[in-house]
């Protein structure tokens, strides 16, 4: 069965299993085969070898488009199997002892840690089950790198269902709007809810065995989930107010539907049924009304029906928990269970079937408060940032709410202004029970924390509202403690904190990681943790909790651990840090990010749903009971050790041979997984920009193309240089430290995926010299003038003296660390072969390039410009192009009468061009593109 949804021009699926994996078998020898010559022959490179090999099969007709696409299929759906073994195994979903039987036993273990012992008093067991200790949030990063068919085979697959992936002829994913990605993540969001209410039940069940009389009292909430999935408008601008509000309004539809379903079985749930029922009509009427823009008559609509069923769609659950207590008294023992059930939902998530999180830049609020106070210096100027303080002070001092309505929102101008009366009137509307996360992108000075507070008292949301920096610049994950500092030395700031009793902080390791190295950005990270505990001991907030919310991906280019779920925890939050929060007496809170598809996907499966809540209760319930790392007892060579892996990797970033492996052809070797617009604009030629620096490619596609040139830099680079300063040591730590090795694990990871003669491939690919002496050899009727029109085409892009500088740099830590790791691991065979035959298909897309019929400028555009543009693999962009140039048929004028005789038009036209040039370049352009998912499948993520 073929995937409906697949594209157009989605390479063709070969259906001769047999023959295909004998194929697959004789190219992995022949991989295996130039792998030994390649150690004794230091000029050797097996990846171009077999790349070539292919290339020579495809001229002497003994490799067919079908035969190759087959073979990627196979090597794709090989990947894809052993993707799914891979989550199976890191959720902890192979354990001998099932999720919920699990589930049963850490339960037990809260009311007696000592089976031999008593059980703990009741009190310490309320506290433990009712304090919220970590929440999941689901963000819509564009990760969406397979078909939700795919994705959803994917979660099967690995749940232990039947593999599904030959069902499918394309894994490459499909366009992805927002209301994908929140129907995506409500879907996610509704199985981890599921799974927390087993992890209500069997606490319920622990506690109705031990303290029977007592149970009734209990509602229980270790754990939430949050999303911030049609709230984010950090660096996008097509989410409107209007989407935010539609989207959280379904969300509270979602949670009293949920209450709803839970309630109706229930005889004794009569009234508190009626309720909820009322509640969801309610609401349901609401939504109907919901405006799609600013239509005023529309909003106007929209507002009446908010204002007007207010109290019947409920903006808090008090009036729904009121009548639990009457339902209980009538009800049985598993009834009662069911009902303690629904209420420990409701308490724990509000009107909502997740909490929620905006999030804006820094520089909005700026702009913002400039506008509204006048205050014009640049925050970023330490010499003027004491003025700035002292001003927006000064008008916290004096500040008085204002009022706002739909009217007020749809006039304000100023993003910041206009996303914080969004949060006011969801506030007032929809959920007033439950604090809004304001996230703070690039926040790198206090003065921007008081810029959030001041916008939230004028909207009257002080209370409502969880002001958040993002520190995720390896400045400020640096400057982060002195960020804080700045801000806690307000009154006004330190007064909000204990007003609500929360300091929340959000760790970034996107642009953290690719500037300064992953490894070395979770030291930085971690030595924050430490300076904002101490900043809250110094102010005198010890009844403060802070909530750490780390906003890593699935992927180690986005910083989450290859190994486990449970090492992922661990090594976001070591256990030093949670000791020194312990004693110094404050409340911790942990958070971590699931990130679009690849983290949903976690949640694909109810079973899958259920050992991700359960590893998440095992971490977050659990004692700190490692011992004391050795790590820690050696300050000054963690220092140096991860100072020394951030030089070189700022140092790399910098290099405009690093900037162009990225940005010649590697973006268009990822299809879009997201909705948020791509970053990247087109330059005046229609070409896609030649970038300068990495910063001007997002942080996922920067991440994703470094896995797709097979070196995952951003993991690798200066770790040689790092290792070798101190090999011996490093050996022990690799031994001896939970804390080094896991780092290590990160490095470990990215070197099964990474191989310097991939990357080598790819700078040859580029080189010009290695066409000309491609062409010296060639036999092929007119195949020499094509390679050497290729090398005439490299040479006019005029990378190719950075690009070696850069390969030299990353040579020579490669050599340091394979000197200190001897035993690193190696790109597996399998996926070597993958990079040489997308390789091979590049090549074939050049060449075909080369033997476009030359034509006069059309369009604005030469024949020059389109071979710059498909050296770059802008395929799609340039084949249009080239179609209405040489279109394949004339217009059809038959039944026109142009009033005099004339000759019909060539009924040819340029067929010859779209048979042999045009359409086995898009053919094999779907190849390279199937390639990159199935080097995805084989990393594990994207990004």
């Amino acid at each position: 069965m073929q995937d409906q949804n697949a594209p157009a021009d989605s390479a063709p699926g070969f259906d001769q299993p047999e023959e295909i994996s004998a194929l697959g078998a004789d190219l992995i020898s022949l991989m295996t085969a130039a792998l030994g010559r390649a150690a004794e022959d230091p000029f050797s490179n097996p990846v171009m070898t077999v790349a070539l090999a292919i290339s020579r099969r495809i001229d002497q007709g003994a490799l067919t488009e079908g035969a190759l696409s087959g073979l990627v299929c196979w090597l794709r759906d090989e990947a894809f199997q052993h993707r799914a073994e891979r989550i199976a195994a890191y959720v902890g979903l192979n354990a001998e002892v099932g999720p919920v039987d699990a589930m049963a036993t850490l339960a037990a273990r809260l009311v007696r840690p000592d089976p031999n012992d008593s059980a703990v008093p009741f009190a310490q067991f309320r506290r433990a089950v009712e304090h919220t200790r970590f929440s999941a949030v689901f963000t819509a990063h564009p990760t969406f790198s397979l078909p939700l068919p795919v994705g959803q085979a994917l979660a099967g697959a690995a749940s232990g269902d039947a593999d599904p992936a030959a069902c499918f002829t394309t894994h490459r994913p499909l366009p992805v709007t927002l209301e994908d990605e929140f129907d995506q993540a409500h879907a996610a969001i509704a199985r981890g809810r599921d799974a927390l209410d087993l992890l209500t039940g069997a606490i319920l069940d622990a506690a109705h065995a031990t303290w029977a009389g007592r149970w009734l009292d209990l509602a229980p909430s270790p754990i939430t989930l949050t999303t911030w999935v049609g709230y984010d408008t950090d660096g996008r601008t097509d989410i409107g107010w209007w989407d935010t509000l539609r989207l959280r309004l379904r969300m509270k539809l979602y949670q009293l539907e949920r209450v709803e379903a839970q309630l109706a079985p229930l005889p004794s749930a009569g009234a508190l049924l009626a309720r909820t029922q009322a509640a969801v009509a309610a609401v349901r009427d609401q939504l109907a009304a919901a405006p799609n823009g600013t239509d005023a008559t529309e909003v106007a609509a929209f507002a009446q029906a908010l204002v007007s069923r207010r109290d019947e769609a409920l903006v808090t659950p008090e009036p729904l928990l009121a009548l639990f207590p009457d339902a209980l008294a009538q009800a049985d023992d598993a009834e009662k269970r069911a009902l303690l059930i629904a209420r420990a939902g409701l308490v724990s998530h509000n009107l909502g079937l997740a909490h929620t999180h905006v999030r804006l830049n820094s520089a909005q609020l700026h702009n913002g408060v400039r506008q509204r106070l006048g205050l014009a210096d640049p925050p970023a100027d330490p010499s003027r940032r004491r003025v700035l303080l002292g001003a927006i002070n000064a008008a916290l001092d004096t500040l008085e709410p204002e009022t706002i309505n739909f009217g007020t929102l749809m006039a304000e101008q100023a993003s910041a202004a206009r996303l914080m009366m969004t949060v006011a009137q969801m506030v007032k509307h929809i959920d007033s029970a439950s604090p809004v996360r304001f996230l703070i992108a690039e926040t790198e000075t206090g003065y921007t924390l008081l810029t959030a507070l001041y916008f939230a008292r004028l909207f009257g949301i002080e209370d409502k509202i969880e002001i958040s920096p993002l520190f995720e610049t390896a400045e400020a994950l640096s400057s982060g403690g002195r960020i804080i500092e700045e801000a806690l030395r307000s009154p006004h700031y330190r007064a909000y904190l204990r007003r609500t009793g929360k300091l929340c902080v959000q760790f970034g390791y996107s642009d953290s990681g690719r500037y300064v190295g992953q490894i070395a950005a979770t030291y930085l990270i971690e030595r924050l943790r430490l300076k904002l505990c101490e900043a809250m001991v110094k102010h005198g907030l010890k009844g403060v909790e802070i909530v750490l919310f780390d906003t890593h991906g699935e992927s180690i280019g986005r910083g989450a651990h290859p190994g486990s779920l449970l090492d992922r925890f661990a090594y976001l939050s070591p256990a030093a840090g949670r000791r020194a929060f312990d004693a110094a007496g404050i409340g911790y809170r942990e958070e971590a990010a699931f990130q679009g598809g690849d983290g949903y996907l976690l949640f694909g499966t109810p079973a899958l749903a259920q050992s991700v809540i359960l590893r998440i209760a095992e971490f977050a319930l659990a004692r700190v009971d490692e011992a004391e790392d050795p790590i820690y007892a050696d300050p000054d060579f963690a220092a140096d050790f991860f100072a020394t892996i951030r030089s070189n990797m700022e140092e790399l970033v910098e290099d405009p041979g690093y900037a162009a492996i990225l940005g010649t052809f590697g973006p268009a070797l990822i299809d879009r997984t997201g909705s948020r617009p791509a970053a990247r604009q087109s330059d005046s030629s229609g070409g896609p920009a030649l970038i300068s620096h990495p910063r001007e490619l997002r942080a996922i596609p920067n991440n994703a193309i470094l896995q797709q040139l097979g070196w995952c830099a951003n993991t690798l680079h200066g770790l040689g240089f790092a290792a070798s300063r101190n090999p011996d040591t490093v050996t022990e730590l690799r031994r001896t430290s939970p804390r080094f090795r896991r780092s290590m694990d990160f490095a470990s990871h990215a070197m099964r995926h990474s191989h310097l003669d991939v990357l080598r491939a790819v700078v040859e690919t580029l080189d010009p010299g290695t066409w000309l002496d491609r062409a010296g050899h060639s036999q092929i009727p007119g195949r020499r003038e094509a390679l050497t029109a290729v090398a005439g085409g490299l040479e006019q892009l005029d990378i190719w003296s950075d690009v070696r500088a850069m390969f030299r740099r990353v040579h020579a830590d490669h050599l340091a660390l394979r000197a200190a790791w001897p035993d690193a691991p190696t790109m597996p065979e399998r996926e070597l072969l993958l990079h040489a035959i997308r390789l091979a298909a590049i090549h074939r897309i050049w060449i075909l390039t080369a033997t476009i019929p030359d034509f006069a400028p059309r369009m604005g555009v030469m024949r020059t410009g389109l071979q710059q543009r498909l050296l770059r693999l802008d395929v799609p962009a340039a084949l249009a192009t080239l179609e209405r140039i040489f279109p394949s048929a004339p217009d059809d004028t038959s039944g026109t009468d142009f009033a005099e005789p004339g000759t019909s038009p060539n009924a040819m036209a340029y067929e010859r061009e779209h048979e042999e040039i045009f359409s086995p370049i898009r053919r094999y352009f779907a190849l390279v593109r199937e390639i990159s998912t199935a080097v995805c499948h084989e990393v594990g993520a994207f990004g």
